[in-house]
């Protein structure tokens, strides 16, 4: 089913919590992180448990004046998204000291769907350029997120990149535009080369039924959770006051999967 831009605008505006524009004492306004990505990012719903998004886990690690609205959804490139209003949607609402957090790669790769697919070095890059200048315009930061590796390694046992030119062309327009990187693709690469083969198992949605080396269960939507967080620190979009629980445990039954709307 094809939605219209003021349909999917209204769905986007009916998702954001409640909290959103409000006041804390002092007059301050709390802030937010919008998430526009695909499906290792989105948030899940009962029919899809354990299956979990890293956006998930993301409230769980900022600081309470921080509010999450992710806009991910399942199967978007960065030009789908677009071509549907999603962009439009959170550029309705965004405000300025918000961020816009861009991660985009998954679906761009497939060749053979034109209404997904980008070239990494010209139409994908183009593609992102259009939520670093929305952002922008509206006086919110965007933060370019390279896409996190999906489960693959060879017969020797080491974790192989999947991405192709993507993290690179991600990382040439940030430079070019100076805008905030967060290398997600290199650094959950070198998490799964350090847990290995059978260990990242337990990260992704291996169940009776399914072997899923792109989607994450809950321990694993954390553990990217943390590398996303991480990296907002290094770059210095966030303060370390804007952050909780880096280094503690996060129980996986506190990430929950509501029943879709109806």
């Amino acid at each position: 089913m094809s939605l219209s831009r003021r349909q999917v605008a209204g769905a986007a505006l009916a998702a954001i919590p409640l909290t959103a524009g409000t006041a804390h004492a002092g007059g301050r306004r709390s802030r937010a992180l919008f998430v526009a990505g695909d499906s290792t990012a989105a948030q899940k719903f009962a029919d899809a448990a354990p299956e979990t998004g890293w956006g998930m886990a993301l409230p769980f690690l900022l600081h309470k004046e921080w509010r999450v609205a992710n806009h991910a959804v399942n199967g978007r490139s960065s030009k789908s998204f677009v071509d549907e209003g999603r962009l439009d949607a959170i550029l309705g609402v965004i405000e300025p000291g918000d961020l816009l957090l861009i991660q985009f790669a998954h679906n761009d790769e497939k060749k053979d769907d034109p209404a997904r697919y980008t070239e990494p070095w010209t139409t994908y890059q183009e593609h992102l350029r259009l939520y670093v200048d929305g952002a922008r315009a509206r006086g919110a930061r965007p933060v370019l997120a390279t896409a996190v590796e999906r489960r693959r390694f060879d017969a020797a046992g080491n974790a192989v990149p999947s991405h192709g030119e993507y993290p690179a062309a991600m990382r040439a327009l940030a430079e070019r535009e100076g805008v905030a990187l967060l290398d997600v693709q290199a650094l959950s690469l070198a998490l799964w080369q350090e847990l290995g083969a059978e260990e990242t198992k337990r990260y992704f949605n291996w169940t009776s039924t399914e072997q899923d080396n792109t989607h994450f269960n809950p321990p694993g939507a954390i553990a990217v959770a943390r590398l996303v967080v991480r990296e907002l620190l290094r770059t210095r979009v966030l303060a370390p006051r804007d952050v909780r629980r880096l280094e503690e445990e996060i129980p996986e039954e506190w990430i929950t999967w509501p029943e879709p709307a109806a």
